[in-house]
């Protein structure tokens, strides 16, 4: 147990920790590293936006997973992020035997963007980055990005989300709409 100001807390487990973190909902992404024969791809959903000057981005991988030193020996990486209807991409991308070099690029429509990284331009919107530190963090590794290109996407927004462990969609009301 730990004291903090006056109070003992318990230190919490991981099923608390999961089931406390997935109440927040997230967007969805496809982090990508090259392009071609050498197109990695995983499904994300740790992405943060950083700073606007310089323009940076964190994304959290897995600090053993195949991502992490494939980027870090890069130097750059691509955030696709995805709309409810690539719900499919996401389940695909998240699994350990997911497709890798041409066949990804094929199931992505993928193109290779300008920092050499699989870009999605089906998706909501793509960040490119050159990578600008890593930072290790418990089993992960938080790696920012500063972002060099961008695409905004399709014109009407429909994110892809993820929350208590299920994917879902933004309601069709826009801000300003009467409920």
């Amino acid at each position: 147990m730990t004291a903090v100001t006056g109070a003992l807390l318990a230190e919490p487990d991981m099923t608390a920790f999961r089931t406390a973190m997935g109440r927040f909902p997230t967007g969805v992404a496809l982090l990508t590293q090259g392009s071609g024969e050498d197109t990695i791809v995983m499904t994300l959903n740790s992405l943060t936006s950083v700073s606007l000057d310089p323009l940076l981005i964190l994304v959290s991988v897995k600090a053993d997973g195949r991502m992490r030193p494939r980027i870090s020996r890069a130097g750059s990486f691509a955030v696709n992020i995805l709309t409810g209807p690539q719900r499919s991409l996401a389940q695909e991308f998240c699994r350990p035997d997911r497709p890798e070099g041409p066949a990804a690029m094929l199931r992505l429509s993928a193109e290779k963007g300008v920092t050499g990284n699989a870009v999605l331009p089906a998706a909501e919107a793509y960040l490119e980055c050159v990578l600008d530190a890593e930072h290790s963090a418990g089993d992960h590794t938080l790696l920012i990005g500063r972002v060099v290109a961008l695409s905004g996407g399709p014109s009407a927004p429909d994110p892809l989300l993820f929350h208590q462990g299920r994917f879902g969609r933004l309601s069709a009301e826009r801000p300003g709409e009467a409920a």
